[in-house]
């Protein structure tokens, strides 16, 4: 199960499950790049 993301700008995200993940990947996406969105599965690729 992937846990964990770094995003490119280099903000390291760490959730307790998959599902975890994606929301703070996509809460930190909202909050810090607004103009980029990626799908759970664009995410969970990045993610390890």
């Amino acid at each position: 199960m992937k846990r964990q993301l770094t995003c490119p700008c280099g903000e390291h995200l760490v959730g307790e499950d998959e599902d975890d993940l994606v929301a703070k990947a996509q809460a930190h996406l909202a909050a810090e790049h607004p103009d980029h969105e990626y799908s759970r599965d664009e995410i969970l690729f990045l993610a390890y």
